[in-house]
């Protein structure tokens, strides 16, 4: 079974969390949720995936900041 960490954050530090996630190399996917708990974009990563390939993926988490206050960010690894 995988391992689940969750992280709660503000908006404004969101963007900052995913980027320092994926570069530590060891989450599987991101699932971002809004204060209700509700899931709002589940980023799947994949071994490799760097750069160009995830500018869209950080472009809706930059988007998804300016529109939340809090949120929760639940890191699946391998």
């Amino acid at each position: 079974m995988a391992e689940q960490r969750e992280f709660k954050i503000n908006g404004d530090d969101l963007v900052r969390k995913v980027k320092e996630i994926v570069k530590e190399g060891n989450a599987r996917m991101i699932i971002i949720k809004n204060e209700e708990g509700k899931d709002i974009i589940q980023l799947p990563l994949t071994i490799g995936a760097v750069g160009a390939l995830l500018a869209p993926p950080l472009a809706a988490v930059g988007a998804i900041a300016a529109l939340v206050t809090k949120c929760t960010i639940v890191v699946v690894k391998k």
